[in-house]
């Protein structure tokens, strides 16, 4: 079958030019982020954000907490657009993630973070927007436009931008070094092949992605893809929680996604496949250690946390395949929009 490249496509092979060129632009700017953060040495981050960005805070959250020891949270947005508070956040930093930067309630939420006191930080592609000017810093995710629905360079972009600045703020020399080597590996990630997928999702009413550590983030953002890509109905967990009550769903008619990790969170994993192989699933890993048919392939191991970004490269490429075979028009997706604004 011969499929025509739709505009989610295109976009998602443009990722790694854009992680390319982001550093130029990145670097004067993280400068005085980090050295101010490093004088006020905050004790947590607060996050906030919606959509694919919300996954892209759930990864620095993994970073920052694994590399740096300080403790992340989720703000609820609306406790300043809905319910007209703050928060108490003198001294501690405050990380805005939006594509658009054109979100109410973030923008709300951000300058009332900014009268707390706190350091405001937001990571936007646009960075004459709206939420650009309510925070003390800017950081440019620098993908370029996206004209796509569907987030994809921006997602990878923005995810990068996060481990440049964690990198540069615990002065991780392994995670700079492999953010130098990311953009070829992005490029070669695009490149496999995940058609098995294609067949075995496009025949399902339901599925499950699972992550952990690095690649919680990376399903979490799979799900949201399949729902907006090709009106499929996923679900995300971790493997912790999927042990927790989602597992009674497993059955061969119910696929599993299993985005492994290339760090010490691959051991659990293994030991859950094993566990949902016993149990009848219909199971996909990227565990290059895995000797069934489910393996999907995946790069040999670089760095944990920019394995996990090539993974979700590799899963663009399916997915824009996936949604022409069930008849998705994934450039104008339904009852989407590219800027979502709430309040």
């Amino acid at each position: 079958m011969i499929m025509r490249d739709n505009r989610m496509a295109i976009e998602a092979r443009e990722a790694p030019h854009a992680v390319a060129r982001q550093q130029e632009q990145l670097a004067p700017r993280l400068a005085p982020l980090v050295a101010r953060l490093r004088a006020v040495d905050p004790r947590v981050v607060v996050t906030c954000a919606r959509g694919s960005s919300a996954h892209a805070a759930t990864f620095a959250k993994h970073l920052i907490e694994r590399g740096l020891g300080v403790p992340v949270a989720a703000a609820a947005p609306n406790i300043a657009s809905v319910y007209g508070g703050s928060l108490r956040l003198d001294g501690q930093l405050f990380l805005a993630i939006s594509q658009s930067g054109g979100s109410n309630d973030l923008i709300e939420l951000a300058a009332a973070a900014r009268r707390s006191g706190a350091v405001t930080v937001c990571l936007v592609n646009e960075v004459e927007s709206d939420l650009a000017a309510q925070c003390e810093f800017v950081l440019p995710m620098a993908a370029g436009p996206e004209f796509a629905v569907p987030a994809t360079k921006t997602f990878i972009a923005s995810l990068a931008a996060l481990a440049r600045l964690v990198a540069s703020w615990s002065q991780d020399r392994a995670l700079d070094d492999a953010l130098a080597r990311l953009p070829e590996r992005l490029a070669r990630a695009c490149e496999l092949d995940w058609s098995r997928l294609v067949e075995a999702f496009a025949r399902a009413e339901s599925l499950v992605a699972i992550g952990r550590g690095p690649t919680l983030a990376i399903a979490r953002e799979a799900a949201l893809k399949l729902k907006e890509t090709a009106n499929l109905h996923a679900e995300a967990f971790s493997s912790a929680e999927f042990m927790h009550g989602p597992v009674s769903l497993v059955s061969p008619l119910y696929p599993i996604l299993m985005l492994t990790p290339t760090d010490e969170a691959a051991i659990g994993m293994r030991r859950l496949a094993d566990d949902l192989r016993g149990k009848g699933a219909a199971l996909f890993t990227t565990d290059r250690e895995d000797e069934t048919r489910g393996r999907l392939p995946a790069l040999a191991p670089d760095h944990p946390e920019t394995d996990a970004i090539c993974l979700i490269q590799s899963f663009y490429a399916m997915a824009a395949r996936l949604a022409v075979v069930r008849g998705v028009d994934v450039d104008r997706p339904r009852h989407l929009q590219k800027v979502t604004r709430t309040r």
